[in-house]
């Protein structure tokens, strides 16, 4: 059957979720899941029925959140349709291009290339900052440029300033999409009022991340009305199951939002506790990290992946050179976590201090 697929998707290589990559263990760190799991209520009684394509409710309940217009959202299955909505929507199969810019989320070009659509890479600076000059030199045939903050692995924020001047330059030429997945753990920095100003911003949100509802496959694209009304053409007929729908208004109401603010404190404290615990360990550097994660660089890191692979300690392999992402878990999880990093670092330390004393000593 094989030879019957396009050839595209015959070549393509799928993302490597955490899923995907698999593995057996007691504490799972790799996918940048909260671990609270809230509980909700849900009724059968609509299910004969299809859901709404954009359940007002659950639309007027998340522009009351993102403190927008209701006609300036959209919920998707996940801010992963929302992206290959947008590339849908805007970008003509073997002519039109997105860019990106490495080290991202990969699903960028993932989504890009399965609609057969050309990818371009602008790399972020060596601080992991948009490289503007760059970009600009790169607009040629763009029509959607997706930038991520805070960004996945790395973990930063992209300057507001590098935003606005990216929308500045794109202006009547390309879409700019701004990935906010992990927005609510520093919601300050995010662009949403950027909307007003700039008719061509588009941003993704989500619940799998702050909200603790990353089995709900819940998500959302705000825009102004004009990109929205095009994206409407494009989604399914019934997106979002009614269940789905259900849950997503009970955690966006003045209490679930409430439970998400006390839980969001709770996970970045912990994010600070692991940051201050492994940066006073020999050959670690711990990056700031702004969502619920940290991306962190170890003299050996494959050997550590491996160990704590094996200890039932699930983290996640970086595309950066001797880097570890590790998404911030409860006290206990950070802890056990901690604790093993420190104990086999100090274990390779005491049996390299040993040979070299050996291979001094002969």
């Amino acid at each position: 059957m094989e030879e019957l697929a396009r050839k595209t998707i015959r070549e393509l290589t799928p993302y490597q979720s955490a899923r995907r990559l698999g593995g057996s263990g007691d504490i799972w760190l790799n996918a940048n899941e909260s671990p609270f799991a809230n509980e909700y209520s849900v009724t059968c009684g609509r299910l004969n029925r299809y859901s709404e394509c954009q359940p007002a409710e659950l639309i007027q309940a998340y522009a009351d959140y993102a403190g927008v217009n209701s006609k300036q959202v959209l919920t998707s299955r996940g801010a992963d349709e929302g992206i290959e909505l947008l590339i849908r929507t805007f970008c003509e199969p073997n002519q039109d291009s997105i860019l990106y810019c490495p080290p991202t989320y990969g699903m960028y070009a993932i989504s890009a290339e399965t609609f057969d659509i050309n990818t371009k890479t602008v790399p972020l600076t060596p601080e992991w900052q948009l490289d503007l000059p760059l970009i600009e030199n790169n607009l040629d045939g763009v029509k959607l440029v997706f930038i991520c903050s805070p960004n996945n692995p790395t973990g930063n924020i992209m300057k507001p300033r590098d935003i606005e001047k990216l929308l500045d330059m794109t202006t009547d030429k390309a879409i700019v999409v701004v990935d906010e997945a992990y927005i609510d753990f520093c919601l300050e920095t995010s662009t949403v009022d950027l909307l007003a100003k700039y008719p061509h911003l588009v941003i993704l949100r989500t619940l799998s991340k702050a909200f603790a509802l990353a089995g709900l496959r819940c998500g959302f694209t705000l825009a102004n009305t004009d990109v929205i009304n095009l994206l409407l053409k494009v989604i399914a007929p019934y997106p979002v199951p009614v269940p789905v729908a259900d849950i997503a208004v009970q955690a966006l109401s003045v209490a679930g939002r409430a439970k998400t603010k006390y839980q969001v404190l709770d996970i970045s404290a912990n994010r600070a506790y692991l940051q201050a615990g492994l940066g006073m360990l020999p050959g670690v550097t711990v990056y700031d990290g702004y969502g619920n994660y940290l991306l962190v660089k170890f003299s050996q890191a494959d050997a550590l992946f491996t160990a704590l692979w094996d200890h039932g300690i699930i983290l996640r392999r970086s595309p950066i050179e001797n880097c570890i992402r590790i998404s911030v878990g409860n006290r206990d999880e950070c802890e056990k976590t901690l604790a093993f990093i420190r104990a086999h670092i100090t274990s390779q330390s005491n049996a390299s201090a040993n040979n070299d004393e050996l291979n001094s000593s002969n």
